[in-house]
């Protein structure tokens, strides 16, 4: 297994190369991974360099200590609210559109397959990270929560649009008007977690699985979903026309018959 390993000038994320799955670990362990502004920049930053390397075909998204993500920094923010400044609600709108939402943006439009690995806590903006991803897998530590509301706030990274979509309309209502935090086997139940796994060696194991598949499949398969959420039946359906012939003119489909009548593993290229 060929593993590389950099990080941004800052230090706030470490990434890494296992294979063909790249792995972005939040690295601020002493705030449980709280947000800033340089972390959320290398983030992007790191997303558009995994959409452009062909040899990655998956992106794993985690955070280094006990926690995924607490959400923002509060600390490193304060200074902002406490200075009374008249100009505090415009910077605050510039950086959730240029920082934040740009960083859940990035993951949702990420051709390849992100999976969020929890080892701890996803709460509030946290949480909309890892819902922002196309898959959360975690360990039995990981626990998961809307926790806006504790702090007057509401949830302001996409959490009012995917999570509905995950648990429902009810349970997403529970849980972002009580702010309560999820644990892992609950997570599990009501679908924010799709499994659970026995620490990072298991779900990088998942993510290589995910990474051997067809790329172009996949890029499809996510584009379909999500263009999908805010269509009819007939668009939706036609989407997958669409992917689908395009898929049939590729020579990993051709690769994936081969192999069903040799009986060997497909080797998918991207082609």
């Amino acid at each position: 297994m060929n593993t590389e390993q950099s990080q941004s000038p800052a230090s706030e994320l470490v990434i890494s190369t296992h294979g063909a799955v790249r792995i972005l670990s939040m690295n601020r362990p002493q705030t449980k991974n709280g947000l800033t502004l340089e972390l959320l920049s290398a983030l992007v930053e790191a997303l558009q360099a995994a959409k452009s390397d062909e040899s990655i075909r998956a992106v794993m998204l985690t955070g280094r200590g006990e926690a995924f993500s607490s959400g923002l920094d509060f600390k490193a923010a304060m200074h902002l609210v406490q200075s009374g400044d008249s100009d505090f609600v415009e910077q605050t709108e510039r950086r959730m559109r240029n920082y934040f939402h740009a960083a859940v943006r990035a993951l949702i439009a990420l051709p390849k397959p992100v999976i969020a690995f929890l080892d701890g806590v996803a709460a509030g903006f946290g949480c909309d990270l890892a819902l922002a991803c196309d898959l959360r897998i975690g360990t039995r530590r990981a626990r998961i929560g809307e926790i806006f509301i504790k702090r007057g706030l509401m949830p302001d990274g996409g959490g009012t649009y995917t999570l509905p979509r995950l648990v429902g309309l009810g349970r997403a209502f529970d849980l972002m008007l009580t702010g309560d935090i999820v644990e892992a086997e609950e997570a599990q139940r009501i679908g924010l977690l799709s499994r659970i796994v026995e620490g990072e060696a298991e779900a990088l194991a998942f993510a290589e699985r995910i990474a051997a598949g067809p790329p172009l499949v996949m890029a499809e398969i996510k584009q379909a979903v999500y263009a999908g959420l805010g269509q009819s039946l007939d668009a939706a359906l036609e989407n997958e026309v669409r992917g689908q012939l395009k898929l049939l003119r590729s020579q990993d489909f051709m690769e994936g018959v081969s192999a069903f009548f040799m009986k060997r593993p497909p080797q998918f290229t991207g082609q």
